[in-house]
C-alpha cells in the first residue's frame, strides 16, 4: 500500500515530529496520459518550510492531511503514455511518498548527462538552477567579479561556488565549522568566511579587503549585513532564501541597510520557477562544465522514507553538507 507523509499540524518555530503523520492509502488505477512512478530519491529543501504556514505565498500552503510535495526522482513502472515508458528514469514533484501516479505532462524525463539520477534533485536541478540563473542572470555576475556566497557549504550555495570560480570570478563563501569551511575551500573557493567562529562581518571585511561586487544570498540576517556593510559601488544582490528567519518569523535587523542608497545596490529577489523555460540553457552549460571537471558534489542520505522529517529538520540544524536527500 503506498505511503506517504503528511502535515499533521502548523509548525510553531521550529518543526517537531509530531508535526508529521504517515498516510497509507489504495493504489489507484491510472487515467489517461497518466504514469505510475516508484520513486527512488526524494528531496527536501527549506522552501517547504514555508509551504508548511497557512499563508499566501509564491506556492500554496500544504494542507492538513495531505500528503506533501517535494522534488522526486524514479523510474516508471506503468504508464498510459507511449513515449514514457515503463522503465524511462523521472523527475517530478510529488515526493515525500514512496509512489507517485501523475500525468505525464507533469514529469521529466532525466537528461542524459552521464550523472546519478539523484544529481537532478540537486546540482542538476533545481538548487543547481536556483544557483545558475541567480549568479548569472539575476545579479549579473562577470568574469572578474568578487562574489559573496552564504550557506556555500549547501546544495545551491555550493554550486554558485564552482560556476563563479568557472566563470572568472574571486569568490568568497560562508560555511559553519572547520570541516565544511574546508569543503568549500576545496571547491575552489579563494577565501571562507566560518559564521560560527566569529562575526560575519568581520570575517567577510577581512576576506574581501576590496570590497564585493555580488552577494548570494541564501540565509539573509547578518550575512545579508554583512554584505552590504562590504558592497562596493552598483553591487548586485540575489536573494533566493533567508533561511535565519524560516522558523522562528523574526528578521535581524540590518544596520547597514542604508549603504543601499549610497552604493546605488541593487536588490532582487528571485524564484527558480523564473527560470524555468530556459531549463535547456542550464542543462547544456553545466553539461560543458561537467565535462571540463569545474564541478562537483557532495551528498548527505538518509535512508528510507520513514527519515524524511529528519532530513527535513536537518536543513535548519546544519546537518548536511552538499544536498539533503532521502533515498527511498
Amino acid at each position: 500500500m503506498p505511503r506517504a507523509w503528511s502535515l499533521k499540524a502548523r509548525p510553531q518555530g521550529m518543526p517537531k515530529h509530531t508535526d508529521f503523520a504517515i498516510v497509507e492509502s489504495a493504489s489507484q488505477p491510472l487515467g489517461d496520459g497518466e504514469v505510475r512512478i516508484a520513486n527512488s530519491w526524494l528531496s527536501v529543501d527549506p522552501y517547504m518550510r514555508g509551504r508548511m504556514n497557512d499563508v499566501k505565498s509564491y506556492v500554496p500552503p500544504f494542507a492538513l492531511g495531505e500528503a506533501m510535495q517535494g522534488g522526486a526522482v524514479g523510474e516508471v513502472v506503468e504508464s498510459n503514455v507511449p513515449d514514457m515508458p515503463v522503465g524511462t528514469k523521472v523527475l517530478h514533484m510529488l515526493g515525500w511518498r514512496d509512489e507517485a501516479v501523475l500525468p505525464a505532462a507533469q514529469v521529466q524525463k532525466l537528461p542524459d548527462l552521464g550523472a546519478d539520477d539523484q544529481a537532478f534533485l540537486g546540482q542538476l536541478g533545481m538548487p543547481g538552477m536556483t544557483a545558475y540563473f541567480g549568479l548569472l542572470e539575476v545579479a549579473g555576475a562577470k568574469a572578474g567579479d568578487t562574489v559573496f556566497v552564504s550557506a556555500a557549504a549547501g546544495a545551491v550555495g555550493s554550486t554558485v561556488v564552482q560556476i563563479a570560480k568557472a566563470k572568472g570570478m574571486t569568490v568568497i563563501g560562508s560555511a559553519g565549522g572547520a570541516e565544511k569551511c574546508d569543503w568549500v575551500k576545496s571547491l575552489g573557493a579563494d577565501a571562507v568566511v566560518d559564521y560560527k567562529a566569529g562575526s560575519a562581518a568581520k570575517g567577510l571585511m577581512a576576506a574581501a579587503p576590496n570590497g564585493i561586487d555580488v552577494y548570494f544570498d541564501n540565509v539573509g540576517g547578518e550575512h545579508l549585513d554583512a554584505a552590504l556593510l562590504a558592497a562596493n559601488m552598483h553591487a548586485r544582490f540575489a536573494i533566493c532564501g533567508m533561511i535565519d528567519i524560516y522558523n522562528d518569523g523574526q528578521a535581524q535587523e540590518l544596520r547597514y541597510l542604508a549603504k543601499v542608497i549610497g552604493a546605488r545596490l541593487r536588490i532582487q529577489g528571485f524564484i527558480v520557477s523564473d527560470f524555468m523555460d530556459r531549463a535547456a540553457e542550464f542543462y547544456a552549460d553545466m553539461g560543458k562544465m561537467m565535462a571540463a571537471g569545474q564541478l562537483q558534489r557532495q551528498e548527505t542520505v538518509h535512508e528510507g522514507l520513514d527519515a524524511m522529517p529528519d532530513a527535513f529538520m536537518g536543513l535548519f540544524t546544519g546537518g548536511n553538507t552538499g544536498k539533503m536527500l532521502v533515498k527511498v
